[in-house]
């Protein structure tokens, strides 16, 4: 999984608003902001309020800077409906390419989930890296993970969330030839890594199981004793641990 902490990267922020789909858009793109009213249910006769653009680009720019990345530039389109191949469609790739030439980027960075063939194309027309709301929304999970089970559930979302977009990341992924001894006549570099996410993901799971097992046990015990259970919940960079502190 790409992480945006490596060394300060400098990230293009692409924003892609589509009119015709923007209520189905909703769940995607507004992750983040679905979370934090998490715990505060609207009145059942209340609608729901789909946010102006303005207000999802900056919602968007606050996640960027807590993944630790430097905003290089902005990236905004309009448009119908989205392109199955890259988005945003084949000339606005290429005036995009220009623009990450321009401002220096190594990221270019989707506030909109990508499809494998989107990413592979996408990541094949630009001069960096492609990353998209997910990616980011899991890179600052895994910043913030601090107990076990929490960092075995991040990197397990993000094996899972990477398996199915192993095809054409980079020439680490190309053929490679077989025989005896190595990987199975014919069998390819790509093959073999999707074995081992496969293989990584089934240990994460047997982990993370066993982790939930002793924190069970753990918790029956605390429920035997008559002490009082309080949550501490917020949203990234609420404030959660400097409260506890205090």
């Amino acid at each position: 999984m790409e992480e945006l902490h490596r060394a300060k990267d400098r990230v293009l922020l692409v924003a892609v608003e589509f009119s015709a789909r923007r209520a189905a858009l909703l769940p995607s793109a507004l992750l983040a902001r679905e979370v934090r009213k998490l715990a505060e249910p609207a009145p059942a006769t209340q609608a729901r309020e789909v946010p102006a653009a303005g207000e999802l680009l900056m919602e968007f720019r606050e996640l960027v800077l807590s993944a630790g990345a430097e905003i290089a530039g902005e990236f905004v389109q309009r448009r119908p409906k989205p392109d199955p191949a890259t988005l945003i469609g084949s000339g606005k790739v290429r005036e995009l390419a220009g623009v990450v030439a321009a401002t220096g980027a190594n990221a270019a960075l989707f506030d909109h989930d990508l499809t494998p063939t989107q990413l592979r194309n996408l990541e094949a027309a630009l001069p960096c890296r492609v990353l998209d709301r997910t990616q980011l929304i899991l890179d600052i999970f895994a910043r913030h993970a601090r107990t076990r089970e929490g960092q075995l559930q991040v990197e397990l979302a993000q094996l899972e969330y990477l398996l199915p977009r192993l095809a054409g990341r980079g020439k680490a992924m190309s053929q490679l030839g077989g025989g005896i001894g190595t990987r199975g006549p014919g069998e390819t570099q790509l093959e073999t890594d999707r074995r081992k996410l496969q293989r990584r993901i089934v240990q994460l799971k047997h982990d993370l199981e066993a982790v939930r097992r002793v924190r069970g046990q753990q918790r029956q015990r605390r429920e035997a004793v008559p002490v009082p259970t309080v949550a501490l919940v917020g949203y990234t960079n609420a404030g959660k641990s400097t409260l506890l502190m205090r």
